[in-house]
């Protein structure tokens, strides 16, 4: 019994020496590598069935402090464009508010927010809270999610929402499609461009007819 204890204490030894020399990826990871782009759609919805879109003339900022308010930053100008050139490039129009757009794009970062996956079967009741239903024109209407999973972390976010504008239920406008993105340096304005591109590229689907 004692021989088998040393045994065992020994191998555990060499392995804590191995791996006490290994690189832990985790820990080695550059800011890029540390950035995912989480992106949901509404299944039964046909992309193609729209034509025009709208987009905020400004950036919703939320945090779990609650301090939340909307901000016109350089990161945030860089992001409206960049957003807006992607939906122009998959055959969408841009049209202002009032020209009764079929689709809302709303932006917004997030700050402290904690992290949690799980399968929610009901509304969307969660980032998504912060809306201001009177942004689009449409008093009395929140927006919420089909089913889906749901994805938060304790750290600086990005959300991109496609809203439904032409398909209210029951006084509620559908958000049809989301974006999250996640990690190090995704409020850097130098990150822009490849997190937008990347969001995108991972969204075939997200195109309308000719």
């Amino acid at each position: 019994m004692k021989r088998v204890m040393y045994l065992m204490s020994a191998m555990l030894g060499l392995a804590v020496s191995i791996s006490s020399c290994s690189k832990d990826p985790l820990k080695n990871m550059t800011d890029e590598e540390s950035r995912i782009y989480i992106t949901n759609r509404a299944d039964s919805v046909d992309f193609t069935s729209y034509k025009t879109f709208s987009i905020a003339d400004s950036v919703a900022v939320i945090s779990n402090s609650g301090k939340n308010e909307r901000a016109l930053t350089d990161y945030d100008k860089k992001l409206i464009a960049d957003v807006s050139a992607a939906m122009v490039t998959r055959g969408y129009t841009l049209v202002g508010k009032s020209a009764k757009p079929d689709l809302a794009v709303n932006l917004t970062r997030i700050d402290n927010t904690y992290s949690a996956i799980y399968y929610d079967p009901g509304y969307w009741s969660g980032i998504g809270g912060y809306y201001d239903p009177f942004y689009w024109g449409y008093p009395g209407y929140g927006y919420y999610w089909p089913s889906y999973y749901q994805v938060y972390q304790r750290e600086k976010a990005v959300s991109i929402d496609l809203i439904d504008l032409k398909n209210p239920k029951n006084n509620e406008l559908v958000a049809i499609w989301n974006a999250m993105l996640r990690g190090s340096g995704v409020w850097d304005i130098a990150n822009v461009d490849s997190m937008v591109t990347a969001v995108f590229a991972q969204s075939t689907y997200l195109t309308t007819s000719n």
